[in-house]
């Protein structure tokens, strides 16, 4: 998800951005909590709304054992990577956090947890390394493992950091901090 970059319409202090609202419904935020998501946030992102969606649903819930686990990946889209490397590069995520979750109990827990879910991952658009660097600062903050890969700059892109993951607990369908974020 990429915020617009063109100023929208005129928005009231009760209405919402449709763009951004139609972002948070592709992660299958319902409609109504997305409203709400963005109004507490004052619409300035999808990302920011989601964030804050998801931070609530976690404080609301207890973690059970039916519990489910996604693994988001927030790609790094100002490099301008083919597919091709957009996957590698999403998949040295995948491991790099899977071994990053092996370092704390807790954390091995959740990559359990995930794995027994169904290993399911998200792939969302991150507009650029500061907005990466900026959702795993917030993802530390809140005590979520995370992990940062840095393209070595071998092929087609220059040194630069490429993508940022994070695991995430589900709610229904869905429950994610980043870029969303």
């Amino acid at each position: 998800m990429e915020p617009s970059e063109e100023p929208g319409p005129e928005l009231g202090p009760a209405d919402v951005n449709p763009v951004f609202l139609q972002q948070l419904r592709e992660l299958d935020i319902p409609e109504e909590a997305a409203k709400q998501a963005l109004l507490q946030t004052g619409n300035v992102s999808a990302e920011e709304a989601a964030m804050y969606y998801f931070n609530k649903l976690e404080n609301e819930e207890e973690v059970g054992d039916d519990l489910q686990f996604k693994m988001v990946f927030v790609v790094n889209m100002d490099l301008g990577m083919g597919i091709g490397k957009v996957a590698a590069q999403v998949g040295h995520a995948a491991v790099g956090l899977y071994q990053t979750l092996q370092e704390k109990n807790s954390w091995r827990e959740m990559a359990w947890k995930w794995d027994h879910s169904g290993a399911k991952k998200v792939v969302l658009q991150g507009t650029n390394a500061a907005h990466l660097l900026e959702l795993q600062a917030l993802a530390s903050s809140l005590g979520l493992p995370t992990h940062l890969v840095q393209d070595a700059g071998h092929t087609q892109v220059s040194k630069h950091v490429c993508h940022y993951s994070i695991p995430i607990n589900c709610d229904h369908l869905w429950y994610c901090r980043g870029s969303i974020i």
